[in-house]
């Protein structure tokens, strides 16, 4: 209905895929609406139409803010491992909001006055993952081997780190120091923040719980996103969220009654599970690397 928040993603541009999970457009009604972001391993641009734009660093916890009435805002969300072209790495912006003319100078100016001159929300944000597009083909940032420990780390699969490292052929400080610099958090917090997610997604979309191990309903899902039961569920969304199950969801543990549309985000995370990752030797001598297939 008109005058109402609303929040809708899509996928990325093509050109985008490998490197952005989902993008979207969000716009508040007649008052200010509180929106509360989670963690989900990567960072996001949040670009409101007419005013300065952000780069939300990883998050390890809750982050809440309220958006004033009126508001159009439209955002990149980013796989982990794979940001924007930045100077820094990002264990330097764990739990922050930067703007982005402190990372991208002049060239967020011209960027500000294209969005604020753009028809539609839809038409700025297509201007915007140009933009990035664009970024990614100068620079290219993307830590292959980190991507590689990402998709191994899904809920789907659990998976020791130490094991993880030494099919990776690293030491554990490592893979620590690689996903400190490319991701921002350790690859155990990584790891914790993906499940997490994964119970999301199954919630999101309203699927049923395989019956692994007798259970069904949330005790189901949580068991299929790689929980011990209900309970690990529990504790784990009141340290990433500040809230329990039932309040994020809004009282139905068994599906998301938020009214966002959140499935440009969780079919993709989703569509993993079919593709497990499985290690095998490249040609390089003593290299290892993941595969998806």
């Amino acid at each position: 209905m008109a005058g109402m928040e609303s929040y809708v993603e899509a996928p990325p541009l093509p050109e985008l895929a490998r490197v952005v999970r989902t993008v979207w457009i969000q716009r508040t009604g007649e008052t200010a609406y509180v929106q509360r972001h989670l963690p989900t391993g990567g960072v996001e641009i949040h670009f409101p139409i007419g005013g300065r734009p952000q780069l939300v660093g990883p998050l390890t916890g809750p982050a809440v803010e309220v958006i004033p009435a009126r508001t159009t805002i439209v955002g990149v969300r980013f796989h982990p491992g794979t940001a924007p072209p930045l100077p820094t790495v990002l264990d330097d912006l764990v739990d922050q909001r930067i703007g982005l003319v402190e990372l991208w100078g002049s060239l967020e100016d011209r960027l500000v006055d294209t969005m604020a001159k753009a028809a539609t929300p839809e038409r700025a944000l297509v201007f915007l993952q140009s933009h990035l597009v664009q970024e990614f083909r100068r620079t290219s940032t993307v830590d292959s081997l980190v991507g590689a420990a990402v998709h191994a780390l899904m809920p789907w699969q659990p998976l020791n780190i130490d094991a993880l490292a030494n099919h990776l052929a690293l030491s554990q400080s490592q893979l620590r120091r690689r996903c400190l610099q490319a991701v921002g958090v350790t690859p155990k917090v990584l790891q914790r923040t993906l499940r997490f997610q994964g119970f999301l997604a199954l919630a999101q979309a309203g699927a049923p719980a395989s019956g692994r191990r007798g259970a069904d309903g949330v005790a189901g899902l949580a068991i299929d996103a790689g929980y011990a039961d209900q309970a690990h569920l529990s504790r784990e969304c009141l340290r990433l969220t500040g809230v329990t199950p039932s309040q994020l969801l809004g009282g139905d543990l068994d599906r998301c009654s938020c009214g966002h549309d959140h499935s440009a985000s969780y079919l993709p995370f989703l569509a993993s599970r079919s593709t497990p990752a499985r290690f095998v030797q490249d040609q390089a001598p003593g290299r290892l690397l993941i595969s998806t297939g």
